[in-house]
């Protein structure tokens, strides 16, 4: 069990924070908000995985396992630390306060980080510190010398575009790269430092102030990142090399050709063969950035569906086993027991949940997912996903980055379905994301998370994704007003609740 205190927390991820820049980053609304948690009496602050995203903006789908995204670096930090001047950004485009357009903060945003990257070396006054981040972080090398070569080929994909050499990462070739992107390979070092100075610093300031921060890790890296593209015996591959089969989802009630979610998928028999060693430097990484790691689709580590590569739907996937224990056990064996959440979600089986439960890890439950009705309309009070049902020992929230929103799950609901959902809740049609955190926190589970847009009542306008979709909208939602009523009302929740 992670802890036996009732606790609450709040889902709000860093793109989400207002700000003048056009995304959320590590500045000063950052230790706002972590002032607002504190005076709330909010214990935890999750995040989604903070690294480099790719096409589509996925923060599940991230460039690097490794790395950070250098878009999340504070303009303003840089001008307090003399890398940047007020000079620099007096043009600042008009951004949307709601929405981040992620081309056009990049294409504003990166040419003054590497202005700032240029000027770091130029000062070189924390040279001691940078030189000591260099030697402890032995992934930048790859890192640096990937996204540079991504940068001169307009981000296209290394395994399909790529001149072949570089593909196969022919060394004659790679050091050609190297001498021809010297001086942009230590721009994007040095920002790497830049981002996690900015990041421990907020993360500590959190910590003093008795809020811990929950991380997220995708289990699943990306296709077009630098991990499958420096580990591709971690990877089913054919005799090409090329990956041969990709991860996706089952086909079901939703989605009848099942979801292909295009990332290789492991070889976990070459993984076990090297000790778990890449899996047990990226858990160490990862865990250095939080308190408490979530582990997203963690039954895909009892079996996960695999399609073919080139298959035009997951429909001829196949349930293949996963590592189980023996990956955990070689985890916690280098690293001591570690502090995770299962995301434990979708379709579980008995194996999958012995798993969760030999490895003593708390699971989720969503609160929109409890509602399922008989063919009177009447709630099903045996849905294990129905507060009254939960346990102690697991992370509840009434939704998730994604889910619809509580608004927006109730309003697809008939008004049979909705009658019988305010009977239970005893509120009214207008007060139904209040009523199902309400009921949420007066659960028997430790750990209560609200994902932000929920605590807002937004509706459809508040959700951060849609799985298995690709748009302009995901991910893209930001705080554009005062939470100072929600957060007064949350604050009493957490007293009534004894969530303090």
């Amino acid at each position: 069990m992670l802890n036996n205190k009732r606790s609450s927390g709040i889902l709000f991820h860093i793109t989400s924070l207002p700000g003048k820049y056009g995304i959320g980053d590590f500045g000063n609304e950052a230790y706002s908000f972590v002032d607002q948690l504190e005076k709330t009496g909010v214990k935890l602050w999750q995040t989604l995985p903070l690294g480099p995203t790719g096409y589509g903006n996925s923060p599940y789908s991230s460039r690097s396992t490794f790395a950070g995204n250098e878009l999340l670096i504070s303009l303003d930090k840089l001008i307090n630390d003399k890398y940047l001047s007020s000079k620099d950004i007096k043009n600042i485009p008009e951004f949307s306060p709601k929405k981040v357009d992620f081309n056009k903060v990049e294409q504003w945003k990166k040419p003054l980080l590497f202005i700032a990257a240029k000027n770091f070396i130029k000062v070189n006054k924390e040279k001691i510190e940078y030189k000591k981040f260099v030697e402890n972080n032995k992934w930048l090398d790859d890192y640096c010398l990937f996204i540079s070569i991504y940068d001169e080929y307009n981000d296209s994909r290394w395994d399909s575009v790529w001149d072949e050499k570089l593909k196969n990462r022919d060394e004659k070739a790679l050091e050609l790269k190297r001498l021809a992107h010297k001086d942009k390979i230590e721009y994007y070092s040095v920002l790497q430092y830049l981002f996690f100075k900015q990041w421990f610093s907020l993360k500590t300031y959190a910590n003093k102030k008795d809020i811990k921060i929950i991380g997220d890790i995708p289990i699943f890296v990306a296709r077009d990142s630098v991990d499958a593209w420096t580990n591709r015996e971690l990877f089913k591959t054919d005799a090409k090399g090329d990956f041969s089969y990709i991860s996706g989802c089952p086909p079901d009630g939703f989605t009848p050709l099942g979801q292909l979610w295009g990332t290789p998928v492991y070889d976990w028999d070459s993984c076990e063969k090297s000790g778990f060693k890449w899996w047990i430097k990226r858990m160490k990484h990862q865990l250095n950035l939080c308190d408490i790691l979530r582990i997203d689709h963690f039954r895909g580590f009892e079996a996960y569906w695999e399609v073919k590569a080139g298959s035009p739907d997951a429909t001829n996937g196949e349930w293949t086993k996963g590592p189980g224990k023996k990956l955990f056990e070689a985890i916690n064996k280098e690293l001591g027991k570690t502090p995770l959440i299962a995301e434990d979600l979708g379709f579980m089986t008995e194996d999958v949940i012995k798993l969760r439960t030999d490895l003593e890890l708390p699971g989720m439950k969503i609160g929109v997912f409890g509602f399922s009705f008989d063919k009177d309309n009447l709630i099903d009070i045996g849905n294990t996903d129905l507060p009254y049902n939960y346990d102690e020992n697991c992370f509840a929230y009434p939704g998730t980055h994604d889910n619809t929103t509580i608004q927006q799950w109730f309003s697809g609901l008939t008004t049979a379905q909705k009658d019988s959902v305010c009977e239970y809740l005893a509120t009214d049609y207008n007060n139904i994301h209040n009523a199902l955190i309400r009921e949420i926190y007066h659960s028997k589970a430790n750990n209560v998370v609200v994902m932000i847009t929920d605590l807002m009542g937004l509706s459809h306008e508040g959700r951060m994704n849609t799985p298995s979709s690709c748009n302009d909208i995901n991910w893209s939602w930001r705080l554009d007003r005062s939470l100072d009523t929600e957060l007064r009302r949350l604050s009493r929740l957490i007293k009534y609740s004894h969530r303090d």
